[in-house]
């Protein structure tokens, strides 16, 4: 009898845990979400007229490859901020990582900002170089709190090592 309460417990708090997991990575998706759909709008002010103007590497992806990736991307992102999240905020090394990721979301942000609305990718070429230094810590601090937080963080690293490499050959070329 014991033990089927103790496999009751156990089971309802494995429930309320995946509950409350999941509800933070909803959320962490969402904010995610957002401001990249916001950082859109800096992006749509000038992708039809000024970038395409511009002289591109080879290399350079269809436009219409760009929204899909980053959605991906912002949905892995999101998910890995709730796994970590959920391992307790009033964690210190829980907040360090949200704190960074938080951090590089918004020069992200900044990043279209500068490219698209400012039109100025010398500038922006400077702000990717620190977001690739800050995605970098986001990944450190997240394997510490969780490893398949900071795997999930891994492709968003590669895409914007690619985005980089395409920045610099823009300003290069222009």
């Amino acid at each position: 009898m014991a033990s089927i309460k103790i496999n009751y417990y156990f089971r309802q708090l494995q429930h309320r845990l995946l509950k409350k997991t999941l509800t933070y990575i909803a959320i962490s998706v969402t904010i995610c979400l957002a401001i990249g759909f916001l950082s859109g709008f800096a992006t749509q002010s000038s992708v039809n007229d000024w970038y395409l103007e511009l002289n591109k590497p080879s290399f350079t992806p269809p436009n219409w490859l760009f929204g899909p990736v980053w959605t991906i991307l912002y949905v892995l992102m999101g998910v890995a901020a709730g796994l970590v999240w959920a391992k307790g905020f009033y964690h210190v090394w829980v907040k360090t990582a949200l704190y960074n990721f938080g951090f590089q979301l918004l020069v992200n942000a900044l990043w279209s900002i500068v490219f698209f609305g400012l039109k100025n990718p010398f500038i922006a070429l400077l702000i990717i170089l620190v977001l690739l230094a800050l995605i970098l810590l986001t990944i450190k601090w997240f394997n510490v709190v969780s490893k398949t937080a900071a795997y999930l963080l891994i492709p968003y690293f590669i895409w914007v090592c690619f985005a980089t490499i395409l920045n610099y050959k823009i300003w290069e070329l222009n």
